[in-house]
């Protein structure tokens, strides 16, 4: 399938959770799947970088983080300022996802000769160091954090967390449209040969520092647009918020559980875990969020090591063989017919 009936058929699908999360009445419903969407988006960027090429990145808090904190630092420019509107979301998912972007760029030049474990505290160490950088900044409210308010209504669309899901709803779109274009494209077959063997594909040509450097700035700028929004939905920000250790692991579980080698994977892994955390948050407390991913983890290790798409794909490479295998069978039984 072409990407632009790809693109319309994810639109439609998007319309229509939009329409049945509002006809069910309970704006505790966008509350929940803003969550479930921005995870969508930080796996599916995760996944770009750590699914397609291979290396590991730890750092997703730190991206998520200043996507946040541009839109924090932007609304304090307004309010000291008094200027009489405030900024629109999707300019602020553009501010954030720029910012992160050439944070991502610098981060790979830096890291990416780096290999295997060193790259993942590589990583590690820059969501350290950035945290600390914001901790210090009192500009964005530093260790105190940060109020933001938000409008309570916007006109036609109802109370302003509706809005912020549906913006979470398009940008979801676009990073699985992304993530599926670079899938099947020249792309997305080099990111394959570096995760195969990255030393091979040196030998062969390959550009392999160019094409991990797209890779860290198109997964830093999708992290940073899905944190962009977060301050106005969350109301108060601080350093804890969004340097917490939640992300890092959601984000990489969730492709892992999901499978990390298509565009689906990240998807799935996201609906299913990201769901159970939701409603354990409901029912039980969020402080089993953790205790949910690495169950979910250790059993997936063990069942199946390539993820939910790995193992339907393993499911239905094994059936036509067993179904001819049968055939064969019956064919020699006495009384057979040939």
């Amino acid at each position: 399938m072409r990407t632009l009936p790809f693109l319309l058929i994810c639109l439609v699908v998007a319309a229509a959770v939009f329409a049945g999360s509002l006809a069910i009445g309970n704006d505790y419903v966008f509350f929940a799947g803003y969550v479930i969407l921005q995870y969508v988006v930080l796996s599916t960027a995760w996944n770009i970088l750590g699914g397609y090429c291979g290396y590991v990145n730890f750092g997703t808090g730190a991206f998520f983080a200043l996507g946040a904190y541009s839109t924090v630092a932007i609304y304090k420019l307004i309010e000291n300022n008094e200027f009489p509107h405030i900024v629109p979301i999707p300019v602020l998912m553009l501010v954030g996802g720029a910012v992160s972007a050439v944070v991502g760029l610098g981060m790979g030049y830096l890291t990416l000769r780096l290999r295997g474990a060193f790259f993942s505290i590589a990583t590690l160490a820059l969501a350290v160091v950035l945290e600390t950088l914001v901790v210090n900044w009192d500009y964005v409210g530093g260790s105190r954090g940060a109020y933001v308010i938000r409008p309570e209504q916007l006109p036609l669309i109802g109370s302003y967390i509706r809005y912020l899901f549906l913006m979470m709803l398009l940008l979801a779109v676009a990073a699985i449209t992304i993530s599926r274009l670079i899938e099947h494209s020249r792309l997305g077959y080099g990111f394959a040969t570096i995760r195969d063997d990255e030393l091979a594909a040196e030998a062969s040509g390959v550009p392999t520092l160019r094409l991990k450097l797209i890779a860290t700035t198109l997964s830093g700028a999708l992290m940073g647009m899905a944190g962009a929004p977060f301050p106005y939905y969350i109301g108060y920000l601080q350093p804890d918020s969004t340097f917490g250790l939640d992300y890092a692991v959601n984000s990489i579980a969730m492709p892992l559980i999901g499978g990390t080698t298509t565009w689906v994977g990240p998807l799935i892994g996201t609906l299913l875990l990201g769901t159970l955390q939701q409603v354990a948050t409901v029912t039980i407390s969020s402080a089993v969020n953790l205790l949910i991913v690495g169950f979910l983890l250790v059993f997936f290790v063990i069942v199946a090591p390539n993820g939910i798409v790995g193992l339907v794909h393993t499911y239905w490479q094994r059936k036509p063989a067993e179904f001819v295998g049968r055939r064969h069978v019956d064919a020699d039984a006495p009384g057979a017919v040939p």
